[in-house]
Order: C-alpha cells, then sequence, then structure tokens
C-alpha cells in the first residue's frame, strides 16, 4: 500500500509540474527561448580601389538563405554609420558594394524587384540602407558574384573609388530606376531575340507605368558585349540586341522617343581575360543591354 501510494504521489507531483509549465510556457509565453548564439567573423572592412584598407575588423554581415536583407546587429550598424560619414565628407568618392550569393542560391528568383540575382539584390538592400544614411543611390555601385562559401561567411565587401580615375571606355552600372542594367540572360547565345526575364518584365511594366505619366521623357536602349568575335560584328550584334529589346517596349505599349545605340565591346564593366586566361564570369557581366530613362 505504501509502494502504491508513493507512486500516486510522484504521479501528482508530475500531473503539477506539467500543468505548471502549461500555464506559464503555453497561455502566458512566460518562457524563454533559447537563443542560437550569432557568431560573425570580424572580417569586415573599407577598401579603396580594392587594395587600401580604410576601415577593418567589423562585424561582417549575415544573410538567411535565400534572403534579400541582412540580419542586422548594432556592429554593422556603426560600420555603415561610419561609412556614410565618411562618403558625406569626401563627395569626390563612390562606392562599390559587391554582394554575394550560395551556390545553393545560383538559381534565387525574385518575389518582387529588380535584380537579376541574389547578390545584386543584397547589394542593393544595404545601399537602400546607406540611401536612409543620406548618400544618393548614384554613388553607391552594386555588383555581385557567386561564393565558394555554401555558409556564406563573407556575404559583402565594401570599396571606395574616385570616378573621376576610372579607366576610360570602362563602364559602372548603377542599377537604378532609370538607368537600369540586364545581363545576356534575357538573350539566348549569339541571338538577338529578346526574351526577359522576371526582373527585366517588372521593370519594363513599370517603365510603361512611369512614361505613361511622363510622356515627355525619353528612352535609350544600349546594347553591350563581351570581346570575343571582331568589333564590328560585336557593334552589330549590340545594335540587334537594342533594336529587339525597344520593340519588346513598344508592343508593352510605351509610345514615347525610344532611340537605340551600342557600345559593342567598347565598355566593359568587368575584364574579359585575367593574366591572359579567359574570364567566362566577366564575360557575362559585359553582355548586357542598359535601360536609360532622361
Amino acid at each position: 500500500m505504501r509502494f502504491l501510494a508513493f507512486l500516486l504521489f510522484l504521479g501528482f507531483i508530475a500531473l503539477t509540474l506539467f500543468a505548471r509549465w502549461f500555464v506559464v510556457c503555453k497561455v502566458y509565453h512566460l518562457c524563454a527561448e533559447p537563443v542560437e548564439e550569432d557568431i560573425r567573423l570580424k572580417t569586415l572592412k573599407l577598401t579603396e580601389n580594392d587594395s587600401i584598407i580604410l576601415l577593418q575588423g567589423y562585424d561582417q554581415f549575415a544573410f538567411d538563405s535565400a534572403a534579400v536583407q541582412p540580419r542586422m546587429n548594432a556592429n554593422n550598424e556603426a560600420f555603415l554609420d561610419t561609412l556614410a560619414a565618411m562618403l558625406r565628407a569626401d563627395t569626390a568618392r563612390s562606392l562599390t558594394i559587391t554582394g554575394y550569393y550560395r551556390p545553393s542560391e545560383k538559381d534565387w528568383k525574385p518575389e518582387r524587384g529588380f535584380s537579376e540575382n541574389l547578390g545584386l539584390a543584397r547589394a542593393d538592400a544595404v545601399r537602400s540602407l546607406l540611401n536612409k544614411r543620406g548618400i544618393k543611390a548614384e554613388r553607391i555601385i552594386p555588383d555581385y558574384a557567386e561564393s565558394p562559401d555554401p555558409d556564406l561567411k563573407e556575404p559583402m565587401t565594401f570599396s571606395l573609388f574616385d570616378p573621376r580615375l576610372v579607366p576610360e571606355g570602362y563602364d559602372k552600372p548603377v542599377y537604378t530606376f532609370s538607368n537600369m542594367t540586364f545581363s545576356d540572360a534575357n538573350f539566348a547565345f549569339d541571338s538577338e531575340e529578346f526574351r526577359p526575364g522576371v526582373p527585366c518584365v517588372l521593370y519594363a511594366d513599370s517603365v510603361k507605368t512611369y512614361l505613361d505619366l511622363h510622356s515627355d521623357k525619353t528612352l535609350t536602349i544600349i546594347g553591350h558585349t563581351d570581346s570575343k568575335g571582331d568589333t564590328k560584328y560585336n557593334y552589330n550584334l549590340g545594335l540587334r540586341r537594342a533594336k529587339s529589346a525597344m520593340q519588346y517596349f513598344r508592343e508593352l505599349g510605351v509610345t514615347v522617343d525610344i532611340k537605340t545605340e551600342s557600345k559593342g565591346e567598347k565598355e566593359p564593366v568587368a575584364p574579359n581575360a585575367v593574366k591572359g586566361k579567359d574570364n567566362p564570369e566577366g564575360r557575362q557581366k559585359n553582355r548586357r543591354v542598359n535601360f536609360v530613362i532622361q
């Protein structure tokens, strides 16, 4: 009997503890959830022309899988505050933000916005944070690259440059609404047929809406190529692609004046070759179409 009474007593204690836990944690939500420690590399730095170190030792930004917006901490905020102050103090400098994406994020598709890949989207998200700190979007150049690190421990780099010292014939796309650039992903290989992807379709729809309300504006479409092939062929390919994109905008219902141009291979944004070896990533960036609203 005593043993049975002891078991009943233990059961009563267990039921009481469970009831207390249920009321406190599940009903009133007063139990703290375990917090996963946010450990980051302190390797974030600001360079000038990718070599001179101006700031260093800051926490790296952090991005969840397929996320555009960074998980900001106080150290990240301090980095952006300091960077914005430097840009306000020296208005001759501009900034390149290179956003990286994991190999598993290569086929990311945007739910909204005009960014063609997750690296550009992330760079643009941080650009917006600097815009809120008083830095104009035109002074911040987003760039992108695929990271070999599946954990993306270093998802972003920052580098200042003087626009006046950019080599002649070299272009830096700004990726703003009035000066947007899309890659050759919107064209088949060696073809002028314009087949816009989701970001480009979203952009074109927004441009039509804007130009319907601003009929005094003009749209200029500029085709660019990499350096493979001869100069004349690349010029003509760039022009054919610009005209194909113009036809798409006409079929969309855009009625304002549209001009087409080609720069061919003359204004690369990245090297077509590195140390004498082919650079497929650079050539892919150079094959592009630029839309300018004025």
